[in-house]
């Protein structure tokens, strides 16, 4: 796992060369929205057992079938498996988030994760449907004006969302 920081200096190190302009811009951007960054990590983690809790239920309204005896969230030690499941692909976003770096999230969440869930017999897409719901709720407690320090989060919630995508995509 690398944040941006430690990547930068890597590359920099292997180039044999002082930090680029354009590294330094990237780092200084970076530092510039710590606070907004510390505010969504703050909105995702203070608030994951409802962002869980929500995601959860749209999915099961959506795919009852996964709720029914035979299902893949039946019986309840399923269910529990599977919140357990959403709230540690949440807890690695978070950590991506703080790091401005999705290594973390790809190297000890994601890498393998979907042929676990092949072998089994996990339905891949309604994982990742359950990540996209995640997403909306988690967006909708990082886009809230009254948490966040003031000024344009436009690009930080773009950031946060392709964590997410890209949790989903690894899944599907």
């Amino acid at each position: 796992m690398q944040d941006a920081f430690t990547r930068a200096i890597v590359s920099a190190d292997l180039r044999g060369s002082f930090l680029s302009d354009t590294e330094v811009a990237q780092l200084s951007s970076l530092i510039a929205s710590g606070n907004k960054r510390l505010d969504a990590v703050n909105a995702i983690t203070g608030n994951a057992a409802d962002i869980i809790s929500d995601a959860a239920h749209k999915l099961f309204a959506e795919q009852t079938d996964l709720i029914r005896p035979g299902g893949n969230a039946y019986p309840h030690r399923r269910m529990a498996a599977c919140l357990r499941d959403m709230e540690i692909i949440l807890r690695y976003i978070s950590y991506a988030v703080l790091a401005g770096d999705s290594s973390v999230l790809e190297d000890r969440c994601l890498n393998g994760l979907k042929e676990t869930y092949l072998a089994l017999g996990t339905p891949t897409r309604s994982v990742a449907r359950g990540v996209q719901l995640m997403k909306e709720a988690a967006l909708a407690k990082v886009n809230d004006p009254s948490k966040v320090t003031k000024g344009d989060c436009s690009a930080l919630v773009n950031e946060v969302a392709t964590y997410f995508d890209k949790a989903a995509a690894a899944i599907a």
